[in-house]
């Protein structure tokens, strides 16, 4: 009997001094991430097909690629923007989902590039924008700027170049075939258009090539080895000798505008070398300028860095304008 009463009293006692459980509350619901639209539009007669994602009545924010891929290399950023803007990005004609129609139909030079963004600027009622340009979006994104300063309300400028200090060695067979214009000088080019030139663009200079996924070169490659795109990239090549006359007006762009600057640049980077970053700090004084310990597809490698810095340096800087809309 004693035994069993003291077990009684020993188990009441344990009872008083536990530590009543807890009654935790569920797990937060996970929002779920921006829905990434991919839509076409005919421009002319082109079609070009661009990603769309983000509220309806945001800030608008326009994201032109580089060579030699398209609206893909945002596949990462455009959903981390999306939250808070109103996020839009084409593919230029002859690169990935657009229509790449022959060089008889289409003039494929930097200028006619930038009247199609100009015009689908204008077909999907964006009236202003911040302008993210990574590559052949500098010759296109900073025409249209030039063109129409009261549309930009920011730059986010990522390994795009508008100085002759970013041009190295990298470009001589370039300048080579610009001097000349002659089908000898032109093969030199045609190895940038294979897939190892492409594996190159995105691997060299980085830091840790484990983390840049094969199907960026892979995706690429597909889409120049298309019938006769590499014909059209040729063009493009032989064009680019008139951007870099186009510089000084670009610059002079710059110094009476003054858009909010952010520069994003790969240290390692060989195609514009990021003594290019730092030149624009002569015409855009306050420019904010990033360099990062990769190469020259910076996003690849940095995204969680260069997604902080842009969307912070948007939070400042459309913080107090008017939104932008369709």
């Amino acid at each position: 009997m004693g035994s069993m009463l003291h077990s009684i009293l020993m188990a009441c006692a344990a009872a008083a001094f536990a530590t009543p459980a807890l009654a935790l509350p569920p797990p937060p619901a996970t929002a779920e991430p921006p829905v990434v639209h991919y839509r076409m539009v005919k421009v002319g007669r082109v079609g070009v097909f661009y990603r769309e994602a983000g509220p309806a009545d945001a800030p608008v924010v326009l994201l032109l690629h580089g060579f030699p891929t398209s609206s893909h290399m945002y596949r990462e950023l455009i959903p981390a923007l999306a939250e808070r803007y109103h996020v839009i990005a084409p593919d230029l004609p002859g690169f990935g989902a657009s229509d790449q129609p022959s060089p008889e139909a289409f003039e494929y030079s930097f200028e006619s590039l930038t009247k199609v963004v100009d015009e689908f600027t204008g077909k999907l009622g964006l009236s202003s924008y911040t302008l993210y340009v990574m590559d052949y979006g500098a010759p296109v994104g900073f025409r249209l700027a030039a063109w129409h300063p009261e549309r930009v309300r920011a730059l986010i400028i990522q390994d795009a170049n508008a100085y002759l200090d970013g041009i190295g060695s990298f470009w001589e067979p370039f300048k080579a075939h610009w001097a000349d214009g002659t089908p000898r000088t032109q093969a030199k080019l045609r190895p940038f258009l294979e897939i190892e030139a492409q594996q190159w663009q995105y691997l060299h200079g980085v830091r840790d090539s484990s983390r840049i996924a094969p199907e960026n070169w892979v995706v690429a490659q597909a889409g120049l080895d298309r019938p006769g795109n590499k014909e059209i990239q040729l063009k493009l090549f032989y064009d680019y000798r008139n951007v870099l006359p186009l510089y000084p007006q670009l610059q002079a762009y710059f110094r009476q505008y003054q858009p909010p600057a952010l520069v994003l640049w790969g240290q390692n980077d060989q195609i514009f070398l990021v003594a290019g970053a730092h030149a624009y700090k002569r015409d855009l004084p306050k420019a904010e300028v990033h360099v990062y310990e990769t190469g020259h597809f910076a996003l690849e490698e940095q995204i969680g860095p260069m997604t902080e810095a842009i969307l912070d340096f948007l939070g400042r800087n459309l913080a107090k304008a008017p939104s932008a809309s369709k």
